[in-house]
């Protein structure tokens, strides 16, 4: 009875934990929310599905006036850090966003990203940075993922 009750806990804990989004250095912001189309949030990856594009949006609060924003994207694959090409870097533009921003004000930022038909199907971990005019990380998010 009590291994059964143990095995019971432990898979409901299994069950709850699911996908995590990771602070991976944000300095004068922090996000409140993540949400990736078609990404299964009970699963521990998002799927990336290779020649579709994924919609990113993120809501967020500043500690810090902020007078320009730049979107970096990386995929670490193995320990190595590649970056992703986006079309629209510039995050004051076609983001919902519109600079300058204001600390201690919620915003909610919407991007795109291709996921090309020429990336490998790996698990990777995408590293999402949001970037000020001095290049300090407003928010950096942490998607694990894999790319089919």
């Amino acid at each position: 009875m009590k291994q059964f009750i143990v095995i019971l806990f432990l898979s409901v804990i299994v069950s709850i934990s699911g996908l995590q989004f990771k602070d991976c250095g944000s300095k004068i912001g922090k996000f409140t929310k993540v949400v990736i189309s078609g990404c299964d949030t009970t699963k521990n990856d998002c799927i990336l599905k290779r020649n579709t594009t994924a919609s990113i949006s993120i809501e967020l609060t500043l500690s810090e006036d902020v007078q320009t924003i730049t979107t970096i994207v990386h995929g670490k694959i193995m320990g190595v850090e590649m970056p992703f090409h986006l079309q629209n870097p510039d995050a004051c533009v076609d983001s919902g966003l519109t600079c300058p921003l204001t600390k201690d004000t919620s915003y909610s930022y919407k991007a795109t990203l291709p996921v090309l038909k020429a990336y490998p199907k790996v698990t990777v971990e995408v590293k999402w940075e949001l970037r000020d005019q001095n290049n300090d990380d407003i928010i950096c998010v942490l998607i694990p993922a894999k790319i089919q």
